[in-house]
């Protein structure tokens, strides 16, 4: 699909492609599915480009991607604002010394590294992830980047589902920025 200079997405037209896949990952969830948003050159452009607006005035060292959908974005949104990427990764996947944290999901408990050496001291650091859901990943990215010295600038997501009240768990004094909500 090629893109049409003078085509535009809002945030309704973005919303719109995201699809419901009930029972996923356990029975009684309604997970939501950006990959529809992705495929859609128009959508995933727009994506990244509405995102990039809210922060281009901004003293951004950093773009941290929490894995994995946050990879996708948090790198297209990284290139777009001139700024390096750092990937937070799920345990054993990073090849050099890492800092971690753990923390509480819905349906278990789960970890995220980051190098200890990614971000110097006092660096400004965007955390982007896809979706802001119960808020226990957020955080823990959050305190991840703290921990190595980061300063954090906010949390940039295309979707948060606000009945999960995630926003809840994340510091008071992080800028929360989201395009989508359901």
């Amino acid at each position: 699909m090629t893109v049409k200079e003078n085509e535009t997405q809002t945030p309704e037209s973005i919303k719109s492609k995201i699809r419901d896949i009930p029972d996923f990952p356990r029975e009684g969830i309604v997970f939501k599915d950006i990959t529809t948003v992705l495929r859609d050159t128009s959508a995933f452009r727009h994506s990244v480009d509405l995102l990039a607006k809210h922060f281009e005035k901004q003293k951004i060292d950093y773009i941290a991607g929490i894995e994995a959908r946050g990879f996708i974005f948090g790198s297209a949104l990284a290139y777009k604002l001139g700024v390096g990427f750092i990937p937070i990764r799920k345990p054993g996947k990073l090849p050099s010394k890492t800092e971690s944290i753990s923390y509480d999901l819905e349906y278990g408990k789960d970890s995220l590294e980051i190098h200890i050496d990614a971000i110097e001291p006092g660096k400004r650091v965007l955390i982007v992830d896809d979706l802001l859901a119960t808020g226990g990943t957020a955080d823990a990215a959050i305190k991840l980047v703290k921990k190595i010295g980061g300063v954090i600038v906010g949390l940039a997501c295309v979707v948060e589902l606000e009945f999960l009240k995630g926003r809840e768990k994340l510091p008071e004094d992080c800028k929360i920025t989201r395009l989508i909500t359901f």
